[in-house]
């Protein structure tokens, strides 16, 4: 089983104090770089613009794909991934574009994750449309998935039209790993139907809820005909060490909290759930995390 990180790219993400701060470009460097060395298999992102609530401050990250970009100029081993992009804020021939050029950049260490979004605040705040977003969703994926296999696309859809579009240059790898967040029947089918990967968030240890969407993967692959066993199953776990206080409106039992033993023997949990990868949020995301969640990942592996 393969295990990542999330990158520490928004605000609050290194501390809950208040204001909430955003790590600059040399710490998430750093911290990419001391993941890599460490033994971590990945490193991903979030793809927002900013979250918004009627009862706290706004707040915001970096943008997700120039920090990926960087990350994969200043490291050479792990995979690099997007947790997920929302097609609906990039056009979809760009995105393939970008995916290609960054999967260069980085010697074909690219998984792209692939979402429809959800948080229709920052839509709103930046004139994004909130409608049909998994029928949104459906027609990017195809110009994304065909470009990327190296395709001339022309399509005439409900909301997006290509003539002839094509990556020049092509795709290094014309089967790029194309991951999808999916829970509900029409994300599930077009992730049975067409992505090498499927992402499912967020648990603090397996459960019934956690079981329950992989059968409902498996039934999705059951009903376009494919082998559930050919989809990598990627899990968003958050995790904290012992005698690291949450923030005042966690959810208890939402977080694992533990000693790098017990973290050990969470993962071997989760493979033994079914999971062939598993993304972990660090909260904090602190050097003294990594090192706490390095020590659990090598107890892990000399099992």
């Amino acid at each position: 089983m393969k295990i990542g990180l999330i990158l520490p790219h928004a605000a609050g993400d290194t501390s809950f104090d208040e204001p909430r701060t955003t790590l600059d470009w040399p710490g998430l460097r750093s911290f990419a770089q001391t993941a890599e060395q460490r033994g971590i298999d990945s490193l991903w992102v979030f793809d927002h613009l900013l979250s918004r609530s009627p009862t706290e401050p706004d707040q915001g990250m970096h943008e997700a794909w120039t920090i990926l970009a960087g990350v994969a100029a200043v490291t050479s081993r792990v995979e690099l991934g997007s947790l997920v992009m929302c097609t609906s804020f990039r056009n979809p021939g760009l995105l393939a574009k970008m995916a290609a050029t960054l999967d260069e950049i980085s010697a074909g260490r690219l998984i792209l994750g692939l979402g429809c979004g959800w948080h229709d605040p920052e839509y709103e705040a930046f004139g994004y449309p909130t409608d049909h977003k998994v029928g949104r969703f459906e027609e990017s994926l195809e110009v994304i998935r065909r470009l990327l296999a190296g395709e001339a696309v022309s399509i005439e859809g409900r909301w997006l039209q290509t003539d002839r579009a094509k990556l020049l240059p092509p795709a290094g790898r014309p089967d790029l790993p194309i991951l999808v967040a999916a829970k509900g029947p029409r994300m599930l089918e077009l992730t049975a139907r067409h992505a090498a990967a499927w992402n499912t968030a967020w648990f603090a240890a397996p459960d019934e809820r956690f079981r329950t969407r992989l059968a409902d993967l498996r039934a999705a692959c059951a009903s376009v005909g494919r082998d559930p066993a050919t989809i990598d199953v990627t899990v968003g776990i958050e995790v904290r060490r012992t005698g690291i206080a949450g923030p005042a409106d966690e959810q208890p039992g939402s977080v694992f909290v533990g000693s790098p033993d017990q973290l050990a023997d969470s993962l071997r949990g989760w493979g033994e759930a079914g999971a062939d990868h598993v993304i972990a949020v660090l909260s904090p995301a602190t050097t003294d995390a990594l090192d706490w969640f390095a020590a659990g990942v090598a107890l892990y592996r000399s099992a």
